[in-house]
């Protein structure tokens, strides 16, 4: 009896987080479809007027234009960089490769104000703020971690030994690491891409202190109207990014337990 109210005070628990993470969600998505020049919520009508507005105006293409770009950028570099340190963290022993491994994840651990304020102070000294090469690389060092975590989750389900055969045959490490780990790991290392991508497309705070002129990312520019001026745009915005971000989590996801 007590198994059963505590298992049931567990799913209600469980579900008032739910409904608490996703609540902004159910209340910007209605928005984002109303016909009212300011953002009310329940909307009097329902238009699409805002998601033409998106789609017409040359700013707001502009920054999506740099967030994916920005965002693919740093998939490509990530991802091969995150996959050769996961591989060098699981086959070394040494002392010094757990240093390495927890450095490569601090911009998971410290504050992110933090993090964009070093980053400020770094690039005004050699000339990165306001460019797409600044950009794209603080955005490498935010998404490596989880390329990282992702493809060590892989590698610890994974037999080396099948790697020594191959080695044993004649094949050099970067060749075995190629024919034999890489298709079996494939999905952790695409899932680590997809997280390193949502995490450039969603980055706010460091794009706030190194973003300007032309290199400006969506979510810069959506700060920056949200200040000067409430408009319904940003609802619509919001609500294709955040849908964008759940179909790729769910890609993700349904890609790892393809392969588990």
């Amino acid at each position: 009896m007590r198994a059963s109210a505590a298992r049931i005070a567990l799913y209600v628990v469980s579900a008032l987080v739910l409904v608490y993470l996703i609540l902004p969600v159910l209340i910007i998505a209605p928005i984002s479809f109303s016909s009212a020049r300011f953002l009310t919520f329940p909307p009097p009508s329902f238009s699409l007027r805002w998601y033409q507005q998106y789609f017409a105006n040359s700013a707001w293409m502009q920054a999506t234009r740099v967030t994916l770009t920005v965002a693919l950028l740093t998939v490509v570099i990530a991802t091969p960089l995150g996959v050769s340190a996961a591989y060098a963290i699981s086959q070394s022993k040494l002392r010094i490769m757990r240093v390495i491994h927890m450095a490569l994840l601090l911009p998971l651990v410290v504050p992110i104000i933090i993090t964009a304020v070093g980053i400020f102070f770094v690039y005004a000294k050699v000339g990165l703020v306001a460019t797409l090469p600044g950009l794209v690389l603080a955005n490498v060092m935010l998404g490596l971690p989880y390329v990282i975590i992702s493809v060590l989750a892989g590698l610890q389900s994974f037999d080396p030994a099948q790697e020594m055969v191959a080695r044993s045959l004649g094949m050099n490490r970067l060749r075995s690491f190629f024919a034999v780990t890489l298709p079996q790991i494939k999905s952790s290392v695409v899932a680590g891409g997809i997280f390193a991508f949502i995490s450039a497309m969603d980055e706010t705070i460091v794009a706030l202190f190194i973003s300007g002129g032309q290199y400006q990312p969506l979510t810069k520019r959506m700060f920056t109207a949200l200040r000067d001026e409430i408009d319904p745009t940003i609802a619509a915005i919001s609500t294709l990014m955040t849908a964008a971000s759940f179909v790729l989590v769910l890609l993700a996801t349904g890609r790892r337990r393809r392969n588990a």
